[in-house]
């Protein structure tokens, strides 16, 4: 049997599988010389294709993203700004424009009471009624915008309804401690001369705008005050010390009143620490006490019109009420009835015509408590408010043995012990009687 050559019949001696390439033997073997061919790796990732030049003037894209849009945050920013900038002028027109608008009025005083506990729509409603503001809700508005309603003084104000609706508040503020204006209060500066009463001194606070005068003339005659201040009489009147004050305008009456008062205790106690002989000497010889001897130098103020004169004066007065010869003891003083057509007109009939000028009537008038001519001693009480000067006369009098005086023009008088030389006084200063 013949051998099989391994040659398929009719082909050509080529290796399996190749296009005449040479196919690896079994085993692995390779013949020397030879590379073996590797497939593609289909994983590899081709390289890019070279960018082309973009035409002549096409856009070019950019690689970067576009910008994200802006937060919420940023607008709600915004309409916060615009709103608070919508707020801020609407305070600036009310605080400023509304709070410095002139009143309805054209400077009529009003005497206003302040209720204690009153919220703001309630201040500007009575304030509306007093005709001092146009529009109390604005007012109201105002009162809270500007924090003011807290500030305000309860009581009695004195108000002009001129004023703008920032003046009013200003006005109305509470006092500083011991009465002291604070200092966005307007201040008033106030002189009050030696002699002035009550009267005087309340028409001037008025004026200045300081307190109403009818505030101030009760002030100086409530019971409980007056016994707060220690003054057993029915008035302050007397312990108002003469000086020159600073007030706010629209002070409490009670305050004014009290600081007047204060002052004049500080001056009293000084001159009477003093001059401790002479108050001491009244004390003992006449039972004298600060209520007479302020009285007396009521007197003394009123009559006397130069300093050197007072201790003279004061001396008359003292004898008239200490000489055993002396009957009745009556000062005589046209002053002191003056003082009671003042301060009681209508309980006398004489003081009807009073006009400032003292008549034989108004001293003989025995209706009259104050007049010196028709009551023996004293008046009731002080008839004006003395100075320092006037005080000190009274404390140390001079030494005379005078009863009498009668001016002789200038403010100058003839002081005489008897009554034969006040007679021939009078006919030498003032002709035939």
């Amino acid at each position: 049997m013949s051998r099989p050559t391994g040659r398929p019949p009719g082909g050509t001696d080529r290796p399996p599988g190749g296009a005449g390439g040479p196919s690896s033997p079994p085993g692995g073997s390779r013949p020397p010389g030879t590379k073996t061919q590797r497939p593609p790796n289909r994983s590899t990732r081709p390289s890019p294709r070279p960018s082309r030049p973009a035409p002549p003037g096409a856009r070019r894209r950019s690689s970067r993203r576009p910008p994200p849009p802006p937060p919420k945050s940023n607008a709600a920013r915004l309409i916060v700004a615009a709103i608070l900038l919508s707020i801020g002028a609407l305070y600036f027109t009310l605080v400023v424009g509304y709070g410095n608008s002139r009143g309805p009025g054209s400077g009529r005083d009003v005497d206003l009471e302040l209720p204690s506990g009153a919220n703001a729509d309630e201040i500007a409603e009575r304030l509306d009624a007093a005709g001092l503001v146009r529009r109390p809700q604005l007012f109201a508005l105002y009162l809270r915008a500007t924090g003011s309603t807290s500030q305000l003084r309860s009581g009695r104000h004195f108000l002009s309804d001129d004023l703008s609706p920032r003046g009013l508040v200003r006005r109305m503020q509470k006092m500083g401690l011991g009465a002291t204006p604070t200092p966005t209060q307007e201040k008033a500066r106030i002189v009050i001369p030696e002699g002035y009463t009550r009267f005087d001194i309340a028409r001037r606070l008025q004026v200045a705008r300081v307190c109403a005068a009818r505030a101030f003339l009760d002030a100086t005659s409530d019971a409980a005050l007056l016994a707060e201040l220690k003054i057993a009489a029915d008035s302050a009147e007397g312990y108002l010390f003469p000086a020159t004050y600073e007030f706010a305008l629209d002070s409490e009456a009670s305050q004014v009143v009290s600081r007047m008062v204060t002052e004049f205790g500080k001056r009293y106690d000084r001159l009477t620490r003093d001059n401790a002989m002479g108050a001491e000497a009244l004390r003992q010889r006449m039972s004298w006490g600060q209520a007479e001897i302020v009285t007396l130098a009521s007197i003394v103020e009123k009559e006397a019109a130069v300093d050197e004169e007072r201790p003279l004066i004061a001396s008359v007065f003292l004898n008239r009420l200490n000489d055993p010869a002396f009957n009745p003891k009556r000062l005589q003083s046209d002053p002191t009835s003056a003082y009671g057509c003042l301060a009681m007109p209508e309980r006398i009939g004489s003081c009807r015509a009073y006009s400032g000028r003292v008549t034989p009537e108004m001293n003989a008038d025995e209706a009259n408590p104050y007049t010196t001519y028709r009551h023996d001693g004293l008046p009731p009480g002080p008839i004006a408010n003395p100075g320092e000067k006037s005080l000190q006369a009274v404390l140390v009098p001079a030494e005379t043995r005078h009863l009498y005086f009668v001016s002789r023009g200038g403010g100058h008088h003839t002081f005489s012990d008897t009554f034969a030389q006040h007679n021939e006084a009078i006919r030498k200063n003032h002709g035939a009687q």
